[in-house]
Order: C-alpha cells, then sequence, then structure tokens
C-alpha cells in the first residue's frame, strides 16, 4: 500500500463518519484555542511591561529604605528602616556619582483631596519637576511643579485628569485652591489623561513638591530616589558607586538599589513562567480530547472489523493496518489542531482590537508547540486502537460482516 494510497484511505475513512470525527475535532479545538489565547495573553503582559519602562527612554536606577536582597523586587514603601533615606542622601549621590544625571526624591501618601464640597481620596506623590520628564507626562493645563532646591516645597499642586474633572468639572482649575489632607494647595497645572502606568493611576493622583508632601504625612524617610543615569552610563558601576556612597553616609547598606533592566529582567522572568505553567494547564485540555480521539477510534474499529479482514486478505500487513489507523487520528488531531489555532488567533485579534494596549500575541514556540502537541496527541491516543484492529485474525473479522 504507498503513502498515497495509505492516506487517501484515511481520509476517506474521517470523511464517511462526519459526525463522529466531528465531536473529536472540537475537543482539540478547545484545548489549541485555550493555549493560544493564554500565551498570547502573557506574551501581550511581557510587552506591555517592557513598554512602560522603556518608555521612559533613560536608564533608571531606583535607590529605596529598607534591605531587600530580591533581584528587581521593590521594597515596601512605608514602615520603619535602621536610617531614613534623605534629602542629603540624594543631594550627596547627585554631587559625587558622575554617572546619575538627576536624583529625584520622592514621598508617597494619600489623602482627601476636596473642593467645597466635593471631596475624594487619592494617592499623594511628592515629587520635583524632573519627575514629569522622566515618567513622559503631558501637562494638559497650565505646568508641572516649579524648578527650586529639591527640599524646599510650596503650597502648590498638579492634579491628575480624573482628580481635575471631579474636583472642577469642566471649569478650569488653574489658580483655583484645594485642601489636600488639612492643607490649602493652589493648583498649577493638570496632567493630560494617561490611564495606568507601572500600577499606579496617574488620572487620580495628586502631585505636590516632596518637602511639602513629607510635611503633610509628617515622615521623615523618602519612599524612593529616582536616579536618571547619564546617556551610556554602565548601570551596574553607577549602582555600585551610590552603594558606596549611602553606605559611608548610613554606616551600613539599609537600602536597596533597582536599575531599571533588573526590574525588566525580573518581571520578565515572572510572566515567562507564568505563561508556561497557564499554558501547561491549558493543555491538560488535549489529552482530554486525546482521549475522546480514542474511544472514536475503538468504536470505529469495532464498527470495521469486516473491512479490516478484507484488508487482510487481500494483502495487507499487520504494520499497514496499524498505519491505517493512526494516520486517521494523527488526521483528526491535526486537523483539529490547524483549526484550533485559527480559531484562536481570530480571538487574539479581537482582543487586540478591544484592548490595544496589551499588544497580545501568539509566540512562534507556542505556535509549533501546540501544532506538534496536538498531532502527537492523536498518534499516541491511536495507537491502543491502531494495535486493535491490527491484532484482528482475518477470518474471523470476515465472518462478522
Amino acid at each position: 500500500m504507498k503513502p498515497v494510497d495509505l492516506f487517501g484511505f484515511a481520509l476517506r475513512a474521517v470523511l464517511t463518519n462526519r459526525r463522529r470525527s466531528g465531536l473529536s475535532l472540537v475537543g482539540v479545538v478547545i484545548g489549541v484555542v485555550a493555549v493560544v489565547t493564554l500565551t498570547a495573553i502573557g506574551e501581550g503582559a511581557l510587552r506591555y511591561v517592557t513598554d512602560q519602562f522603556r518608555s521612559l527612554g533613560s536608564s533608571l536606577v531606583i535607590v529605596a529604605p529598607g534591605r531587600n536582597e530580591t533581584t528587581g523586587g521593590l521594597p515596601a514603601a512605608f514602615g520603619g528602616v535602621p536610617n531614613d533615606l534623605t534629602f542629603e542622601d540624594a543631594l550627596a549621590i547627585q554631587r559625587q556619582v558622575r554617572a546619575v544625571k538627576t536624583a529625584v526624591p520622592i514621598a508617597l501618601s494619600s489623602a482627601p483631596v476636596s473642593q467645597q464640597e466635593r471631596r475624594r481620596q487619592s494617592p499623594i506623590i511628592g515629587a520635583t519637576a524632573a519627575l514629569a520628564r522622566l515618567q513622559r507626562y503631558e501637562i494638559a493645563y497650565g505646568s508641572f511643579l516649579p524648578e527650586t532646591e529639591i527640599d524646599r516645597g510650596g503650597a502648590v499642586a498638579v492634579l491628575g485628569h480624573t482628580v481635575a474633572r471631579e474636583l472642577f468639572g469642566n471649569a478650569s482649575p488653574l489658580g483655583e485652591t484645594v485642601r489636600v489632607g488639612g492643607w490649602r494647595m493652589r493648583v498649577i497645572g493638570v496632567i493630560a489623561e494617561r490611564g495606568t502606568q507601572f500600577g499606579m493611576q496617574v488620572d487620580e493622583t495628586v502631585f505636590v513638591p516632596t518637602a511639602t508632601a513629607m510635611r503633610m504625612a509628617n515622615k521623615s524617610s523618602l519612599s524612593r530616589i529616582i536616579l536618571e543615569l547619564n546617556p551610556r552610563s554602565d548601570p551596574t558601576a553607577a549602582i555600585e558607586r551610590v552603594k558606596e556612597v549611602l553606605v559611608d553616609r548610613h554606616d551600613e547598606e539599609d537600602f536597596t538599589c533597582i536599575s531599571q533592566d533588573a526590574v525588566i529582567e525580573s518581571l520578565g522572568s515572572i510572566l515567562h513562567i507564568l505563561t508556561l505553567v497557564v499554558a501547561g494547564i491549558a493543555s491538560i485540555s488535549l489529552a482530554v480530547a486525546g482521549i475522546g480521539i480514542m474511544n472514536v477510534m475503538l468504536v470505529s474499529v469495532s464498527e470495521r472489523t469486516a473491512e479490516v479482514g478484507l484488508l487482510k486478505a487481500v494483502g495487507a500487513s499487520r504494520r499497514q493496518v496499524l498505519l491505517v489507523f493512526l494516520v486517521e487520528a494523527a488526521l483528526l488531531s491535526g486537523a483539529g489542531g490547524l483549526l484550533g489555532l485559527l480559531v484562536g488567533e481570530a480571538i487574539v485579534r479581537v482582543g487586540r482590537l478591544l484592548y490595544p494596549a496589551v499588544d497580545a500575541q501568539t509566540p512562534l514556540w507556542a505556535i509549533g508547540a501546540v501544532l506538534g502537541l496536538s498531532f502527537a496527541t492523536g498518534v499516541v491516543f491511536g495507537v491502543l486502537p491502531a494495535w486493535r484492529a491490527a491484532g484482528l485474525d482475518p477470518v474471523a473479522a470476515l465472518r462478522s460482516r
């Protein structure tokens, strides 16, 4: 029996029992669609996180109070630490580390923000004028925080888009006064609608000078210091020099330095592992589909006993009969894999249209793995029915007609 005849025989058998074959395909399609869509979402999430960091355009280093040995992790912004991270630390780093272009002290807190009878709770970020450039904030009205010495602050505030809309409606908030906690602050700017950046709702945030934010929250330690490195600076060497400066000031390494690249690498590894785990769980449905194919093939063998006997009677070998049923199972699973891939890609494309921020794309390795796994599923679970068919006695098989 030639390979072409073998394939044609198996194909006719699949097409003859269309309802049964269709039900087998459905199980494979569902498994493949699950793997394709979940890996695409994982890859899209990785691209989104990477783009968020890359959009800053500069190599950044984050210095935070507290010692954290986990690479790429950020220590808590609040809580007691051996030594405070201070304005003087930020100034020392900027003056003594040649690789550092700008040091931005950050103070994080939360407070009620109100204007007349309107009131809402908002995150408060204490920062300097350089933060707008580092984070690529666009100013819709007015300006960002004024250029002053980093340890000085006035009673001024820049509102996120949502905060400005909820407190002032369609009226311009520029020059108006809002209460942030118990402090009266003059609005000098509104940030254009931005959405979420690094897990922070920029539109719902109020920005004030760092010194002001620390006085408002009665804090003595900065939440972190963001360091912008000069172009072509080596982040590893810069971090080592920053550590030297701070250890000399604190007499111990009671802080954590994290480079932008380390965060990207750490998050990328976590997301990649999660993608593989979720895809592995989804691929279990392919095993279930394989059991369905095996059951269908066992029924097919029992219904085609006489056919198998006739094949053997005309000279078909045990190996050829075995291949006939294996090819039939492989056709079912392979066709289901291709159809599932097409359906999964269509769902991914629709998802990109609905959520363009997450550029979900199925990686090539997932496409190859899905097609190979679906094909292998049919072959593996088709072995038992094929073996049973190949082992039929031709005389007994012909008598069953």
